[in-house]
């Protein structure tokens, strides 16, 4: 029984998981203002270009009453927030790519042989495949 406690206690406080719990909780938070902001802000506005509330369209055949406008909503939130969440994603990228230093290149590691053109280690002296002594300068 300790070991498995030991084990859990182990997973449970890795740093991978208590990441990864951080941006669920994080998610969640940021879920509601994205929904808020399509919701609140951007459908009204969009009633206000179309003229109507989708919400209120229904059909009737017989005694079944079909609530289509709330499909057409919920398509039309559904590409709001991915368009939002776009947006934002987008802008955080671009924030980040100003602000990261560009890496430098790495000092070549590998040389290729005059004589039969295989990959050998920069600093070789004679080429391990052919035998041929190189110059420093190859």
């Amino acid at each position: 029984m300790k070991t498995f406690l030991k084990e859990f206690k182990d997973f449970a406080l890795k740093g991978n998981v208590l990441d990864m719990a951080v941006g669920i909780i994080i998610g969640g938070a940021f879920t509601a203002i994205v929904n808020s902001l399509v919701a609140d802000i951007l459908n009204p506005l969009l009633g206000l270009f179309v003229g109507n509330n989708f919400a209120s369209l229904t059909a009737t055949i017989g005694s079944v009453k079909f609530t289509y406008g709330n499909f057409i909503m919920a398509v039309i939130n559904f590409l709001l927030v991915a368009l939002v969440l776009f947006l934002i994603i987008r802008s955080i990228n671009r924030m980040t790519s100003l602000v990261k230093k560009p890496e430098e290149e790495a000092a070549p590691t590998t040389k290729i042989c005059p004589y039969c053109k295989s990959e050998i280690p920069i600093d070789a002296t004679r080429c391990p495949h052919c035998t041929s002594e190189l110059d420093q300068a190859s």
